[in-house]
Formats: C-alpha cells, structure tokens, sequence
C-alpha cells in the first residue's frame, strides 16, 4: 500500500499559501479586477512548448518559480511599491493553484512529466 499523506499535506501547504497571498493582494488598494485579470499571465511561460520540450520546460519552470514571484512581492513591499506586491501576490496565488491542480514543475522530456508525480 502507497502512503500518499505527502500528498495531502503539500495540498494543505498550497491551500493555505493561496489563502495568504489572495488576502496579501487584497490588502492593498489594487483594483479587486486586477486579480482575476493577472491570475493566468504566468501560463504565458508556456510558449516554450512551441520551440521544443526542453525550451518550453526551462520557460515555464521560470515562470512558476515560486523563489522569484517572492522576490516580486517582497522587493515591491521593500520599496513601498503596491503593484509589485500585488503582482507577486498573484503570481504566488497562481502557482499554488497549479500544484493544488496537479501542475507541477516540469522536467525536459515531455510537459506532463512533473516533480508531483510521484505523489
């Protein structure tokens, strides 16, 4: 028997972190449409996929490296800069619903070979 509490538990973490980072947004004085309007811009990362496997795993790992979506939200809060925090926010809150939905980082071969795979 497979133990997937893994699973469950990077879920919750994901969960959680959307949570925060949807209140993080919501927090400045953003207009409230420009959450659902950004949500989907990292997927633009994709276009690698046009290229080759490898070209389009490298682009869209960049675009759902969860280390700089928080260097966005935390530089933008650094230097008071509300539409930085509000991007980075939303830039987190997409890449936790991805792996909330399976979508995880991807290896060179092929676009659904990910890092959650085995969970």
């Amino acid at each position: 028997m497979v133990d997937r509490s893994a699973g469950y538990w990077l879920k919750t973490e994901e969960l959680l972190l959307l949570g925060l980072c949807t209140w993080v947004f919501f927090s400045t004085s953003l207009p409230w449409w420009y959450y659902p309007l950004f949500l989907f811009v990292p997927d633009f990362s994709m276009l690698g996929y046009l290229v080759n496997p490898s070209i389009g795993a490298f682009f869209y790992n960049l675009g759902h490296h969860r280390g700089l979506a928080a260097l966005v939200l935390l530089g933008g809060w650094y230097i008071g800069n509300e539409m930085l925090v509000g991007a980075g926010a939303i830039w987190l809150v997409h890449i936790s619903l991805d792996r909330l939905l399976g979508f995880g980082l991807k290896y060179r071969d092929q676009f659904k070979h990910t890092h959650l795979d085995s969970l």
